[in-house]
């Protein structure tokens, strides 16, 4: 089974046994469905004049996207080959958005300004036989930026989520500083991916004038990484630059394997799509599961003052039918013979129940509607104060889960309902362990051949 047949099955697999228990505790499948959709994606990201067109272009070997010092395009690209053996052209953002084949149909949230500044190209060449990249708009500093009339942060998450691997280029002039990059690196790209599918690179380090002059750029950029990840250890900082552009020199050629390494690594992106799919799918599998503990937690306790409830409701039914014509008659004179003397006397009238029948349904109205707009109410709104009670975080990783669908409960719990105390909770947790039990390892091992 090749790559493509196995990312077939993987989402024919989801659809059939994933959707719907996602379906069912009203969570979204529209970010796995669109990493399951179409291609391996290699995103490109930096500083504007930071290279990422120039690689691109040399990655293709020719000319495709412009180049320059100062920002030559501010929209993000979508570089891929023409659909069924067609012809080379260029695509608009509104036709993106809303084509189901493609994983972009969620980016409508973004607006019209977004989608006029999103476009496809389809180029003839082997190199997008199984890939796409996506060339961004160039990062800036807020301080001088104009609005882009977009959420853009968000537009980058959202494309991380999607891509296999995460190219961030930097130039040997601006380190890292632009404000734009210091947020993706801090916070956007660490909520969208993992830190294995980013790669950093310096490029253009052909135009430090010497060694010195290079050392300190990539010292200043790792530097700058470390505040920005908030990490200690530095990841891996390719160097590197475009033979395409740059004058001929015999240093330059210490770093040509780099460069190679760097390309070779991007054209592996394919290799890793399952991966990256079962790491989505398996993640999803872990979130709807705690959304599902916390709701099987939820109904438990419910149902403990339901029974209790409804314990109290038939001692106290049973006492006012075998009692009431006794009080009744005490103070009114009515019946003649009360239930308990009939009982003895071992003959029953039928309308002799009347009265004991009548009590033992006002007690059980009463204790209804106890229940229905005293007692759950009030348990509700118990474990929406205290949410966070509903599920165990004993370990790093749970805690991470339970921060990301932790909105998620809070809105099935918004408007509970009593059904929602009697949904087959626990057999839903053992449906989602067999299928990563039985799918999900079954494709790691696949893959692992």
């Amino acid at each position: 089974m090749n790559e493509k047949e196995l990312q077939s099955t993987i989402q024919s697999k989801v659809s059939s046994k994933l959707a719907p228990l996602l379906a069912k505790y009203n969570m979204d499948l529209t970010e796995l469905d669109a990493s399951l959709k179409w291609k391996p994606i290699v995103l490109i990201l930096g500083n504007y004049s930071s290279g990422k067109s120039t690689f691109i272009n040399e990655l293709l070997g020719k000319d495709i996207q412009r180049t320059g010092q100062a920002p030559t395009d501010d929209s993000f690209t979508l570089l891929t080959a023409p659909s069924n053996g067609g012809g080379e052209k260029d695509i608009p953002g509104a036709d993106l958005v809303n084509d189901e084949r493609l994983p972009f149909t969620g980016f409508k949230l973004y607006g019209e300004k977004f989608i006029s500044h999103f476009r496809m190209k389809q180029i003839a060449s082997p190199v997008f036989d199984n890939l796409a990249l996506i060339d961004s708009p160039g990062m800036l500093d807020s301080i001088s930026e104009k609005d882009r009339g977009y959420d853009y942060a968000n537009v980058v998450k959202e494309f991380a989520k999607l891509a296999d691997l995460i190219v961030l280029m930097f130039d040997p002039h601006k380190a890292g500083t632009i404000q734009e990059t210091y947020n993706a690196i801090r916070n956007t790209l660490p909520d969208a991916t993992g830190e294995d599918r980013i790669v950093f690179v310096m490029s253009r380090i052909d135009e430090c004038d010497n060694v010195g002059d290079l050392v300190r750029s990539y010292g200043t950029l790792c530097w700058n990484l470390s505040q920005m990840t908030g990490r200690k250890d530095i990841p891996r900082v390719y160097l590197t630059y475009s033979p395409l552009v740059a004058d001929n020199n015999e240093d330059h050629a210490l770093w040509a394997e780099e460069r190679e390494h760097l390309k070779e690594k991007v054209m592996a992106a394919p290799s890793l799509r399952i991966s990256h799919i079962l790491q989505d799918v398996d993640k999803q599998v872990d979130d709807v599961r705690m959304v599902v503990e916390a709701m099987w937690s939820f109904a438990e306790g419910g149902k403990k003052i339901v029974r209790k409830n409804l314990k109290n409701s038939l001692i106290i039914g049973g006492f006012v039918f075998l009692c009431l014509d006794l009080v009744t008659r005490e103070f009114i004179g009515f019946p003649e013979k009360t239930l308990i003397s009939s009982l003895l006397s071992g003959f029953i009238p039928p309308e002799q129940f009347l009265l004991p029948l009548g009590g033992l349904l006002a007690v059980l109205l009463v204790s209804f509607a106890w229940l229905s707009k005293w007692q759950l109410p009030r348990y509700y709104n118990k474990c929406r104060k205290s949410v966070d009670t509903l599920v165990e975080t004993e370990t790093e990783y749970r805690k991470n889960v339970w921060a990301r669908v932790k909105n998620s409960v809070n809105e099935l719990l918004e408007k509970p309902k009593t059904k929602d105390l009697y949904l087959p909770h626990a057999k839903n947790i053992m449906k989602l362990e067999k299928f990563s039990k039985k799918h999900i390892q079954k494709y790691y091992e696949t893959i692992r051949k």
